[in-house]
């Protein structure tokens, strides 16, 4: 597993309130924990940043508990974000499952940053086995951000598009 799919992980994790995540398949197994206190933290075996408290551990099958490496930039690139929450209203994912802000890859996104959206206007879809649910604005307004990359996958609340 790459280094990116993990940060993308912890974010989504942050953004969505889980608190424990594992994975595992042949080649690895992975766990992220995150404390139930309002501050992310991550526990395991390596500290991976000198300026917070994001642990994880990766133990590779056939070598057990290999950390991740530390890297010069790290700590900048996983820090947790203390920006303040945009205005806006928040469109969010009504149910678990695989985002896609296109009807196919090859068709333009359903709706994009600066799109007029009115209740009922579809956003977006998300696929939940194997069923593409088209999911509609509940609000009036802008969209301002589109906050989930297509073909991620979300969980039941994660916000998807901020609307102004």
């Amino acid at each position: 597993m790459e280094l990116k799919h993990i940060k993308e992980l912890m974010a989504a994790m942050e953004r969505t309130g889980t608190k424990k995540l594992m994975l595992k398949n042949s080649n690895y197994e992975l766990q992220l924990e995150r404390d139930s206190n309002s501050s992310p933290s991550y526990s395991g075996v390596e500290d991976l940043t000198d300026a917070s408290s994001i642990h994880t551990q990766v133990r590779l099958n056939r070598q057990p508990n290999v950390s991740l490496p530390r890297t010069a930039d790290m700590s900048q690139a996983i820090a947790p974000q203390e920006e303040a929450e945009k205005p806006g209203v928040f469109i969010t994912s009504p149910m678990v499952g695989t985002f896609y802000a296109a009807p196919s890859p090859e068709d333009p996104s359903f709706v994009k940053v600066g799109d007029q959206v009115d209740k009922g206007t579809v956003v977006c879809i998300i696929e939940a086995m194997k069923v593409m649910n088209e999911i509609k604005a509940n609000v009036t307004g802008v969209i301002a951000e589109v906050l989930v990359e297509s073909g991620h996958p979300v969980e039941f609340g994660t916000k998807l598009f901020r609307v102004t």
